[in-house]
């Protein structure tokens, strides 16, 4: 269905109970599906029926890939037990042994790690170049490239992807884009509609948005997300039917929380950027039509003692993850990007004083006297 936003969460939904007409749908909590004779489990193998195992597929499953897809207008979707899991499922669906990826170097860590050290040892070569250059990106692809890979909004500097101009490059090259939708979410960027062939989410994060899942969604062509069904049934990475559920359920208050948590960010940021124990703020002030995005993250200035700002915090928790309901804050140098060598990191800036601000949906001005008040106690 199309139509706005807050209508197609609640209504893009695909799996319905057959028989017993429940409104919400069932857990389907088996390891297996039965079947009434022979003819009916080589029905399933010929394409005739729809589950055998909860590796290979279950309703709850299906439901959260389809749900995404619905949401992000893509073909079809998939759902993985983890961000990363579907971040390598998606990659897999297009890149093989010997073959080439041009990736962002401002990626999250943990792609950054299973891109430079993981699928290396696999024979899939990796070139880390600012997009924020598209001359350098063309420059980095090679014959033997296959994919083009970045973010959306890049954690934790918040870069906004110039998303037109990298899909362009891409079709110039017959190359593919995977895109990392995850700090934007559909509700603020849809980049498969901007010509994207994959999209992927940590759907631990916005989609989910209770901090009690951990879950990844790769959506996109047809084809492609075939292939990285595949790999996920092969390679173990399915997700639970029970975590699949939780995560549907999240995911119908998505445009809630995210418009409450956006505006609640960008009221943080604008009063934190005149603040003089703030060095510096990365917000996407002047971006998006739809919103901003609920991350906020701040550089503190020289004479804010960082240790002491975290210990100052009060009821803002220090996770290492982001994009719950509540406010908190995490350390990208000594957590999620804590793979990167010392030199990548200097370059991009992710320096000891850089603080990650996930914005809940607490009331703003509660939001910014917690803050304000941490600044003030940890001043050297």
């Amino acid at each position: 269905m199309t139509g706005n936003f807050e209508t197609e969460v609640l209504h893009s939904i695909h799996k319905k109970a057959e028989g017993i007409k429940s409104k919400a749908t069932p857990i389907y909590q088996t390891s297996a599906f039965t079947f009434n004779d022979l003819d009916e489990l080589e029905g399933f193998y010929q394409g005739e029926g729809s589950y055998l195992y909860s590796r290979v597929g279950n309703p709850n499953t299906d439901e959260l890939g389809q749900s995404v897809a619905a949401l992000e207008h893509a073909e079809d979707g998939v759902a993985a037990s983890s961000g990363l899991s579907a971040i390598l499922a998606g990659v897999l669906a297009v890149v093989k042994n010997g073959e080439h990826i041009v990736a962002a170097d401002d990626l999250y860590g943990g792609s950054f790690h299973l891109l430079k050290s993981e699928l290396d040892r696999f024979g899939i070569e990796t070139t880390f170049v600012p997009f924020s250059d598209l001359k350098k990106v063309e420059g980095a692809i090679k014959d033997h490239t296959k994919l083009l890979y970045t973010e959306s909004i890049t954690n934790p500097l918040l870069r906004v992807e110039n998303l037109e101009d990298v899909i362009a490059l891409a079709k110039r090259r017959s190359l593919t884009v995977l895109i990392d939708n995850t700090f934007a979410t559909p509700l603020h960027v849809r980049p498969y509609l901007l010509g994207a062939d994959l999209v992927v989410h940590s759907a631990t994060k916005y989609i989910g948005g209770h901090s009690d899942v951990t879950a990844g969604v790769v959506v996109g062509r047809k084809d492609l997300i075939a292939e990285a069904r595949a790999r996920i049934v092969n390679l173990g990475a399915n997700l639970s039917p029970f975590e699949a559920w939780l995560t549907c359920r999240g995911l119908k208050t998505l445009a809630l929380r995210m418009r409450t948590q956006s505006e609640n960010a960008r009221m943080l940021a604008e009063r934190l950027r005149g603040n003089e124990k703030v060095a510096k703020v990365y917000y996407p002030f002047e971006k998006g039509e739809k919103g901003y995005g609920a991350i906020v993250t701040i550089e503190l200035a020289k004479h804010v003692d960082t240790n002491r700002f975290f210990k100052s915090l009060g009821w803002v928790k220090i996770v290492p993850t982001l994009a719950g309901v509540e406010t908190t804050v995490s350390h990208p140098l000594k957590t999620s990007h804590r793979a990167l060598p010392p030199e990548a990191q200097a370059e991009l800036g992710i320096t000891y004083e850089v603080v990650r601000i996930s914005v809940g949906i607490e009331h703003a001005a509660d939001i910014i006297e917690q803050f304000e008040a941490a600044l003030d106690a940890a001043v050297k």
